[in-house]
């Protein structure tokens, strides 16, 4: 089953074009300019259901604003977009609650009063069964520690904490798709492992589709099966990432393989 459809996909941002100075913001109010920035390129790929995909790609590449189109807070400039085979712009509401989401700097937490009391507002957000919000917290509690500071407010938790803390709120209602953006930005590395383990678990136990973002090669490698490489907006390379290794051999690293890629596309348009 296809859970996520793209389609020639693209997203633009108007930028105000104006000189400096006092005479350019005079000309800019009585007649503004604006250039286009292209930050997806007509991108189209699909995931199916209980795959674990990463998206990789330098800073500006379009990772974060595809997502943001994935989960219906942005509308795409063009194409289309189907998860689990609705729009999820134009019905973001159902949406939300089908999908868990992540965002690596930023939290859905309630940052004044004790985690489990954010846990216990979700429990009634999405009208979860007593047993099964019983179940997965015990879960949670199990694999990511959240014993340590259930009673404590979010703001007084530590990155790694939070992070947490966030992946078991994005998962408490058992959605079938999980979109994590930059999850581990920060986050050391015995927080890093725990959030390994308790995603791969997650994949194979649940059969929860991923879709990650991450400049962390061990992210893509302990977790995903599946590498979307994203170049200024546009797809470089989409396949397992075994597939990708075995091209090279052993002799180089995910890494290295990756900084090649993207150093002979950067060859190939200077040569145009």
């Amino acid at each position: 089953m296809e859970m996520i459809e793209v389609w020639n996909l693209k997203k633009g941002y108007r930028i105000a074009r104006k000189s400096t100075g006092i005479m350019g913001n005079l000309r800019h109010l009585v007649m503004p300019r604006y250039d286009t920035l292209e930050a997806v390129r007509g991108i189209s790929f699909r995931i199916e259901e209980g795959e674990s995909v990463a998206f990789l790609g330098l800073n500006g590449a379009g990772k974060s604003t595809t997502i943001k189109m994935l989960t219906g807070i942005m509308k795409p400039s063009e194409g289309t977009v189907r998860i689990m085979g609705r729009d999820p712009f134009s019905n973001r509401i159902d949406n939300a609650r089908r999908i868990g989401v992540v965002f690596g700097q930023k939290t859905q937490l309630w940052w004044d009063i004790p985690v489990i009391e954010t846990f216990r507002l979700l429990k009634h957000i999405y009208d979860i069964p007593e047993h099964q919000y019983s179940r997965n917290m015990d879960r949670f509690s199990d694999i990511l520690g959240l014993h340590e500071f259930l009673s404590q407010p979010a703001r007084k938790l530590s990155l790694g904490q939070r992070v947490r803390a966030d992946l078991a709120a994005s998962l408490i209602h058992e959605p079938p798709i999980l979109f994590l953006d930059e999850p581990t930005i920060g986050v050391d590395v015995t927080a890093k492992q725990k959030i390994y383990e308790f995603l791969k678990e997650t994949n194979r136990e649940k059969k929860t589709t991923i879709l990650l973002t991450s400049h962390d090669m061990k992210d893509l490698e302990s977790i995903c099966q599946r590498l979307i490489i994203l170049e200024k907006g546009k797809i470089l390379f989409d396949d397992s990432i075994d597939q990708l290794l075995g091209r090279y051999g052993d002799e180089l690293t995910l890494e290295e393989i990756v900084i090649r890629l993207f150093e002979h596309d950067a060859g190939i348009c200077q040569g145009e």
